[in-house]
This record gives C-alpha cells, structure tokens and sequence, in this order.
C-alpha cells in the first residue's frame, strides 16, 4: 500500500511540475499598446503606438530628453498605415506603412517620418526618412496621465493628428484629396468596368458553368478593350469560352492569336496550352 501511495504521490508530483513548468503568468503591460484608426475623407489612417504613464516622473526634458530623437512612445517605435495619399503638414506621404520618430523641443518639435516600419531607435536609418517637418508644441490645461494619440477636429478632407502626454501637446495637420479621389470613382463607374473587370468575371462564369453567353459578351468586351495591347492570356481565355459556345473555327482563330502573342512574350506555357486547345478543336 506504501508503494502504491508513493506511485501516487510521484506521479502528482510529476503533474505539477509539468504544470508549473507550463503555466504562463500574466501581468498587466506597464506601456499597453494602442491602435487608432480614422477615415480621413475616403482614405483610412491607423496609427499603432504605446502608452507609458508619467508615473510621477517629469516627462519632457527629462525622462525625454530635448533635442534627442525619440520613438514617440515605448517600446517598439509609433507607426502610421495610410491606405491613400495623405498630407502632413503639408508634405505629401504615399500609401504604405512607417516608423514615427520624433525629437521633442521645448516649444516645437520635429516630426520625421521613416520609410522602415519596424525602425527603432537603436536601428533608426536617417536615410530612409521620408519626411521631416517642425509643428509648434502647446500646454494641455490639465496633467494627462497615459501617453496619447487621436484624431480630432474632423472635416470632409482633413483632421487634426494630436500627441499629448503630461502636459504636452502637438498638432500634426492632416489631409487627404477628396476631390482627386471622388472623380477617379466618377470616372471609373462612368467610363465601366476594365478590361481586367471584363476578364476576371468572364473567367468565374466559365469555370463555374454560368451563363456562357454572358462570359462570352464580356470576354469579347476586355479584348476589345486591350486594343493595341491585348495579352495573350485574355486572348486564350477568350478562344476557351468561345470553344464552350460550340463555334470551333472562331476558337481556333482566338488560339492561333493568343499562342502569337505568348510566342512573342516568350512564355512557353501559353504556347503549348494554345497548341492543346487547337489539337482538341481539331
């Protein structure tokens, strides 16, 4: 009986010990990570950050030095995403993804903004800075505890981008093109849909046994579309949807065309896909 209670007693010692080794202890991020994101007339920005406390402790000037550059938070650097062309204080930055440093003054601060979104001060390149711009700093009426981003003061083309923390603030204007971006849409949906529009449904019709002629409308559409530039994968297609319809000797004549064109992009795999497609019109 000794022996089975010792059997026993190992083997719940054993499952503690896995346990123990196993169990993750959770405590609370002492700089939690924040996301903010806004649509700024049609174009979505998101800024991605973390959020120390003043804890007590003087912020700027101290614990940030003046003059120093900054990863505008902890931890990893602040980024901003845009899904569009943005304006930042007037200076135009591209749809992508970048690193936000910053070196803080006593009455103004530069922004700069980096081409490498996962840039930090230790792997900070000035080289790929995109931008750097000066904004006045301003004092908050009241001690703000955690550091903050949002947007504010929102219009149909433009917000104000805030950094605040203790009892600093600075404004970094933003705008987006609302009118470049709303006549595109116009222009888009006026004019119809693209050849690639055109070839892509035409392709899904086919592939999924709807209606053919339909397909067939549309692919002779994307085809007339390309003019001068027709590709000879659409021009393949094209021959494929027009063999479903029962009519061969067009089938083949859209084969022959399209096996040109690959002959001449030099892409070998249209080539022999044109030649099986023929052989089996035959």
């Amino acid at each position: 009986m000794k022996i089975m209670n010792l059997k026993i007693t190992g083997i719940a010692a054993a499952m503690m010990c896995f346990m123990s080794a196993n169990a993750q202890i959770k405590t609370p991020q002492p700089s939690p990570t924040a996301e903010i994101e806004q649509a700024i007339g049609l174009t979505k920005v998101e800024v991605s950050y973390s959020r120390p406390g003043v804890k007590g402790r003087t912020i700027f000037g101290d614990l940030v030095a003046y003059g120093e550059l900054w990863r505008t938070g902890a931890n990893s650097a602040t980024t901003i995403k845009t899904e569009g062309e943005i304006m930042l204080a007037g200076k135009s930055l591209k749809k992508g993804k970048y690193s936000v440093f910053t070196i803080p003054g006593e009455s103004e601060w530069t922004i700069i903004i980096n081409s490498d979104p996962t840039a930090s001060t230790n792997k900070y390149a000035e080289d790929k800075d995109v931008m750097r711009f000066t904004v006045k700093s301003s004092k908050t009426a009241s001690k703000v505890e955690s550091f903050t981003m949002l947007f504010s003061n929102l219009t149909g083309n433009s917000a104000d981008w805030q950094i605040i923390w203790e009892n600093t603030m600075v404004t970094i204007p933003v705008k987006t093109d609302v009118d470049k971006e709303v006549m595109a849409t116009i222009e888009s949906v006026i004019n119809g849909p693209s050849s690639r529009d055109l070839y892509m449904a035409a392709k899904y019709y086919h592939d999924n046994d709807k209606d053919n002629a339909k397909a067939l409308t549309w692919i002779n559409k994307a085809v007339a579309l390309d003019g001068d530039d027709q590709k000879f994968w659409v021009v393949h297609w094209q021959a494929k949807i027009i063999a479903k319809s029962g009519n061969k000797k067009a089938a083949i004549t859209a084969a022959e065309k399209s096996k040109v064109l690959a002959q001449k992009a030099e892409y070998d795999e249209y080539v022999k896909k044109n030649d099986d497609l023929i052989k089996s019109l035959k």
